[in-house]
């Protein structure tokens, strides 16, 4: 393991949660970052994830929740980007990861002898692999917050907090802080808040060997300072370490309601921290700016996986942004494609004012995308399509405006005469999960007069990427007569990265995902104007001027294709 005496220029704070799970450990950890930033301090935060798996790239959205990909094209957990969306930090693979990372590095260092013949166990070997990743983010940065995914009295979460517990000793009491997120839940019936669900917690956590120094109290309504004193006494912290966590309509007033409550003095005067006094007034702005919002529209997502909203956790974020970025409010409806496979396109989007189809793998539902296209093409209504949202729109238009009745995915039906969307071929015959994948930061430049050139400002730019499949280059110049516009290309033109369809005032999809380099004080580019778009539309639209020139409005229902099914939903993943 790393010598710790190394990292002893560093601070560590370390968050963990009690009670249940959910309560926003990562949204706690990212809001902690902000309020240090605030006062000239470097940060950079890390998850450690309890789960077995290796990484959440083949755990299923409705488990698991969104996969959030980093530059370096790590499949991370969706706290990441809480803390890239809420901090200056700009994280890596380094910045996540879990048990199945931690053993695998084990078994290979046993396998390879470098354990000299030594029986593995549990402490030191584990633990000591946990602390090496935990000391390898810290140099260059002030303080390191380590958020331990799970619940304090989780089997598999006992390493973790072995480690943690184990670094107080090795780097100082004045290097690690703890802070524990608990639950104080109100009974409607008693009309009393609750302490007993924190006591537990804060006991099972001592039983550890883990004193926390910080309690961050998750409630529905402010505490009074003597149920703060109360918690003080019974939890062994002290009264000014009880914060109420209390709830906010909007998630970006966070630092706010923890500067209020005095959490970052908090922890400078615990860590033994000098710092300028705090500049929140960006966040501030953004509150009053949220607060104040005069336009509304409603966008639809038309998806698989909407049962469970965190699995477009991103997404749902940067259209958030892009509503601020215009000074209007956005209402999200989520959209179950299969609906539209059995109702039509134009029943289930009656009523929305743009939609976004955005990524996903596996052939369900996506008949109903297809649908859905073609509705918004024909009767133009704002599109935007990401990853699999611009693979389908590809699709829709080879089989409309092309011709190409067969026209598909090889994803989806492998013997299609007309593979418009298909594997590179680098990438045929790899069978491991996710080695396939185009992964991380890529390159793309932008033609100008596009529309993705107005909204970037620039022909070169760097977006995320997360799939297998890519448009056929076979086809391009027959879409281009039909009206495609390929707008982004990787510089070598290889690759297709941004189309959009000219005959219509908002089409536009990529092959990447812009989603996860939005921030609420920095919106991206295809969102603004997405949402600027949709703004435009809905207006024109109260004047009766909707549809002029364009085609009659069609049902779009989904049209029958012998595609084969290749994967059951079981195994559809992505």
């Amino acid at each position: 393991m790393t010598d710790p005496k190394k990292h002893i220029k560093t601070k560590f704070i370390f968050v963990t949660g009690g009670v249940v799970s959910s309560l926003g450990k990562g949204l706690a950890s990212a809001s902690i970052g902000a309020l240090l930033e605030s006062r000239g301090l470097t940060i950079t935060l890390q998850k450690l994830d309890p789960y077995i798996n290796v990484d959440p790239g083949t755990m299923s959205p409705f488990q698991h929740g969104e996969v959030f990909v980093t530059d370096d094209g790590a499949e991370t957990d969706l706290d990441l980007g809480h803390y890239e969306r809420f901090t200056n930090a700009r994280l890596s693979r380094r910045n996540n990861f879990t048990t199945g990372q931690i053993y695998d590095s084990i078994i290979t260092k046993e396998r390879r002898g470098d354990y000299l013949g030594c029986t593995v166990q549990v402490v030191p070997h584990v633990t000591d692999e946990i602390k090496g990743k935990i000391l390898s983010i810290s140099n260059g940065v002030d303080v390191a917050i380590i958020e331990v995914g799970g619940t304090v009295g989780d089997i598999e979460s006992l390493p973790f907090l072995e480690a943690i517990r184990q670094l107080r000793f090795d780097l100082g009491k004045e290097n690690v802080l703890y802070i524990h997120l608990t639950l104080l839940p109100f009974i409607a019936t008693a009309q009393e808040m609750k302490t007993k669900p924190t006591q537990h917690s804060v006991n099972k956590l001592r039983e550890i060997g883990i004193q926390p120094d910080i309690l961050l109290c998750r409630c529905d309504r402010p505490l009074t300072s003597e149920l703060k004193g109360k918690i003080a006494l019974f939890c062994n912290v002290e009264r000014d370490a009880v914060i109420s966590a209390e709830d906010v309509k909007c998630v970006y007033e966070v630092p706010l309601v923890f500067h209020r409550e005095g959490l970052d003095d908090k922890i400078i005067k615990l860590l033994n921290i000098w710092t300028r006094a705090p500049k929140l007034e960006q966040w501030e702005e953004l509150i009053k700016k949220v607060n104040s919002l005069r336009g509304e529209v409603t966008i639809g997502i038309v998806g698989k996986y909407v049962n469970l909203q965190d699995s477009y956790k991103s997404l749902h974020e940067a259209l958030i942004h892009g509503g601020i970025a215009n000074n209007c409010a956005v209402n999200l409806i989520y959209i179950d494609s299969e609906e539209i496979e059995k109702k039509g396109a134009a029943q289930v989007l009656k009523n929305v004012d743009g939609v976004l189809i955005p990524g996903g793998f596996g052939s369900r539902g996506v008949e109903g995308k297809i649908a859905a296209i073609r509705y918004l093409r024909e009767n133009k209504v704002p599109f935007f399509g990401i990853c699999l949202g611009m693979q389908v729109a590809i699709i829709e238009m080879a089989r409309d405006l092309c011709g190409l009745k067969d026209a598909d995915s090889s994803e989806f039906n492998p013997d299609t005469t007309a593979p418009v969307v298909d594997i590179m071929e680098t990438q045929r015959g790899i069978n491991a999960k996710g080695g396939t994948m185009r992964l991380g930061a890529y390159p793309c430049v932008i033609k100008k007069g596009s529309r993705a050139h107005a909204a970037y400002g620039s022909t070169e730019i760097s977006e995320r990427h997360r799939h297998r499949y890519e448009v056929n280059n076979v086809y391009r110049q027959t879409l281009e007569k039909a009206g495609v516009e390929f707008s982004g290309l990787s510089p070598d033109e290889s690759l297709v990265e941004i189309m959009e369809f000219r005959h219509h005032p908002w089409f536009v999809a990529c092959q990447f995902h812009p989603e996860f380099k939005s921030r609420p004080l920095s919106p991206h580019p295809l969102f603004r104007g997405f949402v600027k778009a949709v703004m435009a539309h809905k207006a024109q639209a109260r004047k009766g001027r909707a549809g002029k020139g364009g085609k009659k409005a069609s049902s779009s229902a989904p049209r029958k294709n012998s595609r084969k099914q290749t994967r059951s939903d079981e195994a559809d993943k992505g």
